[in-house]
């Protein structure tokens, strides 16, 4: 199953982006985001709406609840 890491970084590498592009939208630096792509800090629920309207996914999506549906 993946997690919502995985789902984080396939949805940035997937829409070409650099870590630091999708940092500078969340208002955060670079090395912050790697820390949550690489699963080192939680993701904040601010983030994770952000990221959501950004890419046009549902959070269940990003979380990875309805993959494989």
């Amino acid at each position: 199953m993946k997690t919502y890491v995985d789902i984080m970084r396939e949805l940035r590498c997937d829409n070409d982006l650099s870590q630091r592009q999708v940092a500078e939208y969340l208002h955060t630096t670079q090395q912050v985001y790697s820390r949550y792509e690489n699963g080192e800090n939680e993701l904040p629920i601010r983030h994770l709406i952000a990221l959501c309207k950004f890419y046009k996914v549902s959070a269940d999506y990003f979380l990875g609840f309805d993959i494989g549906k």
